[in-house]
């Protein structure tokens, strides 16, 4: 399966996501926020970065524009899973370099199809 990096700085959907991913394979590591998440994906290079957008240090935007402006992550996925809703807010994400865009709250089956459909495509 895939290695996935969660950058959510709420514990409980954080914990979450851990769960769901873990339970169907993944290896998942966690960040609670923006700047500790991009240690984790320099460090660990993960397949999958799970962020969400209103973190503390760098948000979710800074985070997916820091990692598509490397090379070395030109072919990680990135899924932004958020509460903000507004058609600007995800040409924004697009923008940034965000592949899959993710409105909370979701179900665990909508986030386990998601994610297999975007590891897929990649």
């Amino acid at each position: 399966m895939a290695r996935v990096l969660v950058v959510e700085d709420d514990v409980d959907v954080a914990s979450l996501l851990n769960h769901v991913l873990s339970s169907v394979g993944h290896e998942v590591a966690v960040a609670h926020d923006g700047g500790v998440g991009l240690e984790v994906a320099y460090e660990k290079h993960p397949d999958m970065v799970i962020v969400d957008w209103m973190m503390p240090i760098k948000t979710g935007i800074e985070v997916c524009s820091t990692l598509r402006a490397d090379p070395d992550f030109s072919a990680t996925r990135i899924m932004m899973l958020t509460a903000r809703s507004s058609p600007q807010d995800v040409a924004q994400a697009k923008a940034a370099g965000v592949d899959d865009y993710v409105v909370k709250p979701f179900t665990p089956r909508q986030l386990r199809e998601r994610v297999a459909s975007l590891l897929a495509a990649g």
